[in-house]
């Protein structure tokens, strides 16, 4: 038995892991983009608790692009961890694309990583106000060109809202990855879905 164990061990040291899960197959692709360019990845996450960290590491040979990450679930970890001024915690709350850029900022500086993601949200069922809904989740990417924020809000439970985040945020770096536009990319506040246009107050 203990032989048999180690052969299935063995098989499931593959390079890659293929499967179904759009999460396998979006880190998937990430993974193969990242080794490709000679890019490493960082995160900051909030609301996903590390969803995305796991989503990235679920597949055998992560290590060669994935850096680190940090779980960041108080204003206190945001300040200490990542350098998020409180200043601007203050002026704009934990969900805000201000605090979002700040994140993905810090992690990127931190980890020395090529690019960065960070996501800070309300998952819900509780927190929302009507200026800041359930399901309200602010996603930035940053890497040497800038930072991208994006505000979505999610419609579905806490569950998944936590998972669309992850999907949004895997997709946003791979996006990132395999773009070759140098041009700079502005780091912005928006207050609709999509990318956001210009800063504005959150």
């Amino acid at each position: 038995m203990a032989l048999q164990a180690a052969g299935r061990a063995t098989e499931d040291a593959a390079p890659l892991a293929m499967g179904g899960d759009p999460l396998d197959e979006l880190a998937t692709r990430l993974q193969r983009a990242c080794l490709a360019a000679g890019s490493t990845v960082a995160l900051a996450e909030s609301c996903t608790g590390g969803l995305i960290a796991a989503a990235l590491t679920d597949i055998a040979g992560s290590s060669g692009y994935f850096v680190g990450g940090v779980v960041s679930y108080s204003n206190e970890s945001k300040r200490d961890l990542l350098g998020v001024d409180p200043a601007v915690l203050e002026a704009h709350g934990a969900v805000s694309a201000q605090v979002a850029r700040a994140m993905a900022m810090g992690a990127r500086e931190r980890f020395g990583a090529t690019l960065a993601a960070s996501v800070t949200g309300i998952a819900g069922p509780d927190g929302g106000t009507a200026a800041k809904p359930v399901g309200l989740t602010y996603i930035g990417v940053a890497d040497a060109r800038g930072v991208d924020v994006r505000r979505i809000v999610w419609p579905g439970d806490r569950a998944a809202n936590r998972r669309d985040s992850v999907v949004a945020a895997l997709q946003m770096l791979l996006d990132r990855v395999e773009t070759d536009d140098p041009t700079p990319i502005l780091a912005t506040a928006g207050r609709s879905a999509g990318r956001a246009t210009g800063p504005q107050p959150e």
